[in-house]
C-alpha cells in the first residue's frame, strides 16, 4: 500500500507539471503519458534501462564463472536463472530489471567483475537477487521511467517559462511563475519519492543476500569497495535511475548523502556485520 501511494504520487507530480504547462489539455496529455508510460514500463521497462546503459547481454561461453555462480545463488533463492548483461565501464556497480522473477535481468559494470573477489560479487549478486524476489524491480524500473518523464516536463516548464512572460493567459496558474516553481518542485519532489521508495528496500536486499550467500561480510567488503568508487570513479548514470544500483552512482559528500536514493553505505555495512 505504501508503495502504491508512492507511485501514484509519481503519478500526480506528472499530471500537475502538464497542467502548469496546459492547463487541462496539459493535465490530459500528462494523464496519458503517465498512463502510457505505466503500460510502456510493464512490458518494456528493463528494456528501455539496459538500452540506456547500452548493456550488452552475456552468453555463458562469454563469462561460464558468472553464470555458474548466478545459478547456484538462484537455484538457493528458488528464482528463475535471469539474464545477464554487461555494461562496458570501469566503475563497479550493478542493478537488477524487469517486471517480475520470470523476466528479470542482473547487469554488471566491467569494472565489478575486475575489482571484487568472488565472495564480494557473490553478496552483490545476491543483493540484486533478493531485490528480484521481493519484486522490488518493477517498482524500481516503473519509479525511474515516471521520474524521467517527470524531469524531462520539468525542463520543459523551464523553457516554457522562459518565452511565455508573467502576463500571458491573464495571469492564470500556468503563467511563468507557477512553471518555474514547477521546474525546481517537481524534480526534487520525483527524487523524494524516489528515495522513499528506495531505501527500505535496500536493507532489506542486503539481508538477503546475506541469507542466500551465508556470508554476509562478503557483502559489506563489496559495499566498501563499491562506495570508493562511486566518489572516485563516477559512473554516468542517468539521475531518474540511479536508485536501481546496488551503490548510488551518483553519491555525493557530506550534507548530498542525505538526498541518496540509498542509505548511508556505512550502516547498511554495519547492520551486515552484526549478521556475523
Amino acid at each position: 500500500m505504501k508503495t502504491f501511494i508512492l507511485m501514484l504520487a509519481l503519478t500526480l507530480v506528472l499530471i500537475w507539471v502538464g497542467n502548469l504547462i496546459g492547463g487541462r489539455q496539459g493535465m490530459i496529455f500528462a494523464f496519458i503519458i503517465a498512463a502510457g508510460i505505466n503500460f510502456i514500463s510493464y512490458w518494456y521497462s528493463d528494456k528501455i534501462v539496459l538500452a540506456m546503459y547500452k548493456a550488452q547481454p552475456l552468453r555463458e561461453e562469454d563469462m561460464p564463472q558468472l553464470y555458474g555462480n548466478v545459478r547456484a545463488l538462484t537455484q538457493k533463492s528458488g528464482l528463475p536463472m535471469p539474464k545477464l548483461y554487461l555494461i562496458s565501464h570501469s566503475a563497479p556497480n550493478a542493478f537488477a530489471t524487469g517486471r517480475n522473477p520470470q523476466h528479470a535481468a542482473v547487469a554488471v559494470t566491467e569494472g565489478i567483475l575486475r575489482v571484487l573477489d568472488e565472495e564480494e560479487l557473490a553478496g552483490v549478486i545476491g543483493h540484486e537477487l533478493a531485490h528480484v524476489r521481493n519484486r522490488d524491480i518493477l517498482i524500481q524500473t516503473v519509479a525511474a521511467t515516471i521520474a524521467g518523464a517527470v524531469m524531462i516536463l520539468a525542463s520543459f516548464a523551464r523553457w516554457a517559462a522562459i518565452f511565455r512572460g508573467y502576463g500571458s493567459r491573464g495571469g492564470r496558474r500556468g503563467g511563468a511563475l507557477g512553471l518555474l516553481i514547477a521546474a525546481i518542485v517537481a524534480p526534487l519532489a520525483a527524487m523524494i519519492i524516489q528515495m522513499a521508495i528506495s531505501r527500505s528496500r535496500e536493507y532489506l536486499a542486503d539481508r538477503g543476500s546475506a541469507l542466500v550467500t551465508g556470508n554476509p561480510l562478503g557483502l559489506a567488503r563489496a559495499l566498501r569497495k563499491l562506495e570508493a568508487s562511486a566518489i572516485q570513479r563516477r559512473l554516468p548514470a542517468h539521475q531518474a535511475t540511479v536508485h536501481m544500483f546496488t551503490v548510488n552512482p551518483l553519491r555525493g559528500k557530506g550534507l548530498a548523502v542525505l538526498f541518496s536514493t540509498h542509505p548511508p553505505t556505512q550502516k547498511r555495512i554495519e547492520r551486515l556485520e552484526k549478521m556475523v
